[in-house]
């Protein structure tokens, strides 16, 4: 099938900036966790909230976005793209709005999950409408991107939340999100045309949802990629929840320096995340996945060293670049090998890689505190578990079936000639 045109309703500057607004999708619901945090403080004392309740504030939009992505997707599929996007990008600046305006932190938290639950539309839908106009090595490019973007949202939103906090309280932290939701609804109802034509959509209510679940999930290459990510976005996440109480309470580093830590390796997951699109397409997904998952494993495994014996900080610094670029070169061919095979059903695809990457990175996060912030050990034993399970889980199911044709790059069957994409790149 031919999805040169982008969908009938995209005229020809929207299907040019139509890319654009695929790649700024994906940033507005994880950016909705970063940005406010240099504000939780003032959050927590302002609604006289426990630290560990004003803290489910950042749990609900993380669960937020896991389920947001799994509602959306099947949506997408059988309504069409355009309509569950506008609907969740309306409801993200409502949100948003109700953030704002929340008198305790109750009300709070039940906004947050809501307001990650519209987050997450963008997230599957660009993912999704991406499979829809892309094929080949345009597929994986974009997805290089993708992966690029998330890491550039990783440095921008909590440095922009920090800059924001110094003219405005948290409350205003959230009419600024408002302000991006809008922004971005604006753009979408200029830009995007509808990317799955009428025709292409899924018929039939829950039991077919249902149906197309069981269909993936039966399928190894799929389930094989799928968990992968799911594992290794349990490493990064992880990374996340414990690197500021390694870096400063341990190893003494000021807010600055390890922002300065934090940026760098925000960095390479952006360079890594292009790097490995552009091998993914020259070389080999699945070569390339292999090699994102040697990464990660050889940054988990010297943080596990750091926590058996005492190490030197450079140990710890370079063993948390590689854990994070590491997972930046698997994510671009996973994501292909996860949605290649599934064009009418792209959007219930996504919603199960996107729920299964923040739902693993959500029990994940927890664990590294266990035994208390004076120990980099559980940071190293649970990257170490993940990334071995992560491998596990790619080598056992995600084989190439037998007897299939190579397709380039791919190592399995070719399904990408089905599509053909003029966009600009």
């Amino acid at each position: 099938m031919n999805r040169s045109d982008l969908g009938s309703a995209a005229p020809p500057m929207a299907s040019r900036l139509l890319p654009s607004l695929l790649l700024l999708l994906t940033v507005f619901g994880p950016i909705s966790m970063d940005l406010y945090l240099p504000a939780l403080p003032a959050l927590t004392r302002e609604l006289g909230a426990a630290t560990s309740i004003a803290q489910l504030t950042v749990t609900a939009c993380l669960i937020g976005l896991a389920l947001g992505q799994l509602v959306a997707g099947p949506l997408s599929d059988r309504f069409g793209r355009r309509g569950i996007l506008l609907i969740g990008v309306a409801a993200y600046i409502g949100t948003s709005l109700l953030c704002a305006a929340a008198p305790s932190v109750g009300l709070l938290i039940a906004a947050r999950l809501v307001q990650g639950l519209a987050g997450g539309v963008g997230i599957v839908i660009a993912q999704a409408a991406g499979r829809d106009v892309y094929a080949g090595g345009a597929l994986i490019r974009f997805y290089g991107r993708l992966t690029v973007v998330g890491g550039f949202a990783a440095i921008v939103g909590p440095l922009l939340g920090g800059a924001l906090s110094t003219v405005a309280d948290w409350r205003g932290l959230f009419l600024f999100l408002a302000v991006i939701g809008s922004a971005i609804l604006l753009i979408t109802l200029l830009v995007f045309g509808e990317t799955l034509p009428a025709a292409d959509r899924t018929v039939g209510g829950l039991g077919r949802t249902l149906q197309d679940f069981r269909t993936l999930l039966a399928d190894r290459i799929f389930l094989g990629a799928v968990l992968s990510q799911g594992f290794l976005y349990a490493a990064v996440f992880a990374y996340l929840a414990g690197a500021t109480y390694v870096l400063q309470d341990i190893y003494g580093l000021t807010p600055q320096g390890y922002a300065l830590a934090f940026g760098a390796n925000s960095a390479g997951f952006m360079v890594f995340g292009y790097v490995a699109g552009r091998a993914a397409e020259r070389w080999s997904v699945r070569g390339t996945l292999t090699a994102g998952i040697a990464i990660t494993g050889l940054g988990a495994l010297g943080l596990l060293a750091a926590g058996i014996a005492p190490m030197p900080l450079w140990v710890v610094l370079v063993s948390l670049f590689a854990l994070a670029s590491g997972v930046a070169t698997a994510s671009p061919p996973a994501t292909t090998l996860a949605l290649v095979e599934y064009p009418q059903i792209a959007g219930t695809a996504s919603s199960l890689l996107g729920m299964v990457r923040f739902g693993f990175g959500g029990i994940a996060a927890p664990l590294v505190g266990i035994a208390g912030a004076a120990s980099i050990l559980p940071l190293g034993l649970v990257t170490v578990a993940a990334t071995v399970l992560a491998a596990v889980s790619f080598a056992v199911l995600a084989r190439p079936r037998p007897g299939s044709a190579a397709a380039p790059g791919l190592g399995g069957p070719s399904t990408t000639t089905t599509a053909t994409v003029t966009t600009a790149h």
